[in-house]
């Protein structure tokens, strides 16, 4: 399936760094509000967690390298887990706020780790401990964090689809021609989220009725040429997943996405679809790649922040748009995109 590159659009884009609006001053009469963020480290000040709050999200979203641990001690994990839930402003939200999240290698225990890492089934025990997921609870069982959460809200809906893109996910490829880290794979070779698990996300989008479907990935999707993990280092899982939205005919696909230690909207179009697919980069709560100065991303929309930043939807049904909002200390909007999906 091809993806193209989106070059016109029914958005409105705004950078709001210069006139310093906060997300009070933009809000809207949202129907639903969901907070997301990546890349959080607990021997950091955590400075947004009061902002978070007051966006009064519907539901937080935890896009990946929750902690970092780098570590097959559980022991070691379990500490770092804890003094994060002990964080006085993120405990606020835990009681006032529904949370969902997947992780990615600094949590999962191994830096760009994938199926290899031998402490991946204890690791994931952890993790569901940190999200407070019941002793008998399904996914206790279940090899890998994925998992789907649906909200309904006044005769609407949105299906918020969480990805695991370690626990399956086979070997990288490492560049040796280039400064870069990694290179794409042959066309073909490797997965990024293993058959049982693409069989899980397909049923979830073909039976999807809900107005919006929200897919969960620690990395991104659509930004491909930076040469660090992203989907695009399986391009055929790319144009997996761009049939499988194609042929489900699900409304509102939107892509939520960490990793990079920067915040940026990427966007296009994809044959088959009615409306522009969007991958939203939130990355990080607690450190940022300040040093940034520049590199290709044929999809993106806007500029790229590289300030510390949590992204904001807010989903208006009535009128079918969303408001993509970056979200920096003290609630400034330092970028936002409007879409009207149709």
């Amino acid at each position: 399936m091809k993806i193209i590159y989106f070059l016109m659009s029914t958005l409105v884009l705004a950078s709001c760094s210069s006139n310093k609006k906060t997300v009070e001053d933009n809000a809207v009469n949202a129907d639903f509000v969901l907070a997301f963020g990546s890349c959080n480290r607990v021997d950091l000040p955590n400075l947004l967690w009061d902002d978070v709050l007051n966006t009064e999200p519907d539901v937080w979203v935890w896009g990946g390298d929750n902690i970092y641990a780098d570590t097959d001690d559980m022991v070691a994990l379990r500490t770092m887990y804890n003094m994060q839930k002990e964080q006085s402003e993120y405990k606020k939200l835990q009681e006032s706020t529904d949370i969902l999240g997947t992780w990615d290698d600094h949590d999962y225990g191994l830096n760009d780790g994938g199926v290899e890492f031998k402490a991946k089934d204890a690791s994931q025990q952890e993790f569901l401990n940190f999200m407070n997921v019941p002793d008998d609870s399904p996914l206790r069982k279940r090899k890998g964090v994925y998992n789907a959460k649906k909200y309904e809200v006044n005769g609407h809906s949105i299906n918020i689809i969480i990805l695991d893109t370690r626990y399956f996910r086979t070997k990288l490829t490492p560049d040796t021609e280039t400064k870069k880290r990694l290179k794409p794979n042959e066309y073909g070779e490797g997965t990024m989220l293993g058959e049982v698990q693409w069989n899980w996300l397909e049923n979830e989008l073909n039976t999807s009725k809900s107005d919006f479907n929200i897919i969960v990935s620690s990395v991104q999707y659509l930004s491909n040429e930076h040469g660090f993990e992203a989907w695009g280092n399986f391009p055929h899982e790319v144009d997996k997943l761009a049939k499988m939205i194609a042929d489900s005919n699900a409304d509102g696909v939107i892509v939520l996405s960490g990793d990079r230690h920067i915040s940026e909207f990427s966007k296009t179009n994809i044959d088959g679809v009615s409306y522009p697919v969007i991958d939203f980069t939130s990355s990080g709560l607690t450190h940022a790649y300040r040093g940034f100065t520049g590199e290709p991303n044929k999809y993106r929309v806007g500029e790229v922040v590289f300030t510390e930043s949590f992204g904001i939807l807010e989903f208006n049904f009535k009128a079918k748009k969303v408001d993509f909002k970056i979200v920096g200390d003290n609630g400034i909007v330092l970028e936002k995109l409007e879409q009207v999906y149709e």
